[in-house]
């Protein structure tokens, strides 16, 4: 079975997600998406919610399923017998460091990664970005499928 992981903190989970996650799902016949525990990072939304909504946004692709873990991803992906770590990459930089990335990940474990472009409608899109938006006021909907959207205003609005 030709398995992958999308990792990825998915703080909310966007469109640029999405569209990775869509593209990803026809090449494997296994993709995990694999939300990272990260205890030192306070998230916006828990790791349960974020699992949550990127479950709901992946029902229509049957062979995805949604996952957490913590410590190294090659670690995960020994355990889980995944070859193959799929990443989105926006632009240059997002090149610069997860290439290093993917050659420790190979040292570490022989498993590859395997680079996927953003579509270029979504290529500026970044959780952090649409969090910062989202809090000044800013229409992040267009971003972000619907019901995440409302999960987004509706923590703002909790926290203000």
């Amino acid at each position: 079975m030709r398995r992958a992981v999308c990792p990825g903190s998915f703080d909310p989970v966007t469109n640029g997600h999405l569209d990775i996650i869509g593209r990803t799902a026809p090449l494997f016949d296994e993709v995990v998406v694999a939300v990272l525990i990260n205890k030192s990072k306070k998230g916006l939304f828990s790791v349960e919610e974020r699992m949550d909504m990127l479950a709901e946004q992946a029902a229509t692709y049957p062979n995805v399923r949604v996952d957490s873990f913590h410590g190294l991803l090659v670690d995960y992906c020994r355990t889980h017998e995944i070859r193959a770590i799929v990443k989105g990459i926006r632009a240059v930089s997002d090149f610069d460091y997860e290439l290093q990335m993917a050659q420790m990940n190979h040292q570490l474990s022989g498993v590859d990664t395997l680079f996927m472009p953003t579509s270029p409608e979504f290529s500026f899109i970044a959780s952090s970005l649409v969090k910062e938006v989202a809090t000044y006021g800013g229409d992040v909907a267009h971003l972000l499928p619907e019901p995440v959207h409302r999960r987004l205003l509706e923590r703002i609005a909790e926290r203000a």
